[in-house]
């Protein structure tokens, strides 16, 4: 009986192998392979693209890019997610109304929503330009400039995805318990004290999570840069995971991409790693 539970664990660990597993060691194999549009096939090349990839100047910049991207639209999306759910949690006049529009952007295909911010953003057609002019302000080469592309990818992903934090926070400060502010009120806190007393230290859990959760996934993204900037002007938008696809999909590297997608993923599960415990050790424990 104690060996037969381990048959309803076989097929489980059956689809891990062929879901995760496989791939993973697939593509590990063909990082050391010359797999390109020429050769075709695992022929072996040991770490000859390992060494490309230390000595690809375009691949760190780009991964430094996405760095800077990941980081500052996720901080940025916890700020005004708070922002949103502290606005709707007390008794506000069509809360649930408020609610639901909050979560529109979310529910919308990021690929669609790109198409649409690439339209809005558009120097000429678009209508961000044109009312910028009316309110005095000037209207900006949002596609064609380096430093506002990289502005206008930031702002389609903070659009997209601070309904995500305003989500989860939303739900924490629902769960809060209400003697901590029964006592705050009693002591005579105000609304800031209040905030930073027990607001925030009571969802430092919920935010190291919404944290993570947004960092994993911004640091995969993709969908807007190709739709709205294709990477560019030039290599100004460029991230990592776009360039892996130019490498791998345009250019039909595949083992040199391989190596990359390698690399990435290392890179990514021990800066994510060294992050999280930072945030436990700051947030949580230190408002323990």
């Amino acid at each position: 009986m104690y060996r037969q539970k381990y048959l309803f664990l076989l097929p489980g660990l059956i689809a891990l192998t062929a879901i995760i597993l496989f791939p993973l060691i697939f593509t590990i194999r063909v990082s050391f392979s010359g797999w390109d549009v020429y050769n075709p096939g695992l022929s072996w090349a040991g770490v000859k693209n390992y060494v490309r990839l230390f000595e690809d100047t375009r691949y760190w910049s780009a991964l430094s890019r996405l760095s800077l991207l990941a980081i500052a639209t996720v901080l940025i999306q916890y700020v005004l997610g708070f922002a949103l759910a502290l606005m709707v949690w007390k008794d506000v006049h069509a809360r649930r109304f408020f609610r639901v529009l909050f979560l529109v952007p979310m529910m919308t295909t990021p690929v669609i929503m790109s198409v649409i911010w690439r339209t809005i953003f558009h120097e000429s057609l678009g209508p961000l330009n044109p009312l910028l002019d009316a309110i005095g302000l000037g209207g900006q080469p949002w596609l064609s400039s380096p430093g506002w592309a990289f502005a206008a990818v930031m702002i389609v992903e903070i659009w997209q995805w601070t309904p995500f934090m305003f989500l989860l926070l939303l739900a924490g400060l629902l769960s809060l318990p209400s003697e901590p502010y029964l006592a705050a009120k009693i002591d005579g806190a105000g609304p800031v004290r209040t905030f930073f007393s027990v607001t925030f230290p009571g969802l430092a859990a919920i935010s190291v999570g919404a944290l993570l959760i947004r960092l994993i996934e911004a640091s995969k993204i993709l969908d807007t840069v190709y739709v709205l900037t294709s990477g560019g002007p030039g290599e100004a938008t460029e991230t990592a995971s776009y360039y892996i696809y130019i490498r791998g999909l345009r250019d039909f590297q595949i083992g040199y991409s391989a190596a990359l997608s390698i690399t990435y993923l290392v890179i990514m599960i021990v800066a994510l790693t060294i992050i999280a415990k930072l945030m436990v050790r700051f947030l949580v424990k230190g408002q323990s």
